[in-house]
């Protein structure tokens, strides 16, 4: 990358994968970018994972801050969404979505 040398790029590299890395992350952010805002609607839309995995990963979000969570005290609710910060990330995310499904069709073709 110009201006920065391998070590920085790689450093934030490492960086960008910490925050959004593994298996729930991006699809969780997905998830609410689509309309599910609150955490039911969030784990309905995600089949497979756990109550724990989703309340640990989106706070591991909201302190990354791709996620804001907003409590409502009448009626009691928690609400999830993505602040414009996140936006940025989205055209990273909509070319993962076509690299994984360029690459699934080249390891088919075997």
């Amino acid at each position: 990358m110009k201006g920065m040398t391998e070590e920085q790029a790689m450093r934030y590299l490492q960086d960008t994968l910490f925050v959004v890395g593994g298996k729930w992350k991006l699809p969780i952010l997905r998830a609410i970018h689509s309309g599910n805002y609150r955490f039911r609607d969030i784990q309905r839309s995600l089949p497979l994972i756990t109550t724990r995995v989703l309340s640990k990963e989106l706070k591991h979000l909201e302190e990354n801050k791709l996620v804001i969570r907003t409590v409502y005290h009448a009626p009691l609710a928690v609400e999830y969404k993505v602040p414009n910060y996140m936006h940025s990330l989205l055209p990273v995310i909509k070319e993962m979505i076509l690299w994984g499904q360029n690459h699934r069709k080249k390891i088919s073709d075997k």
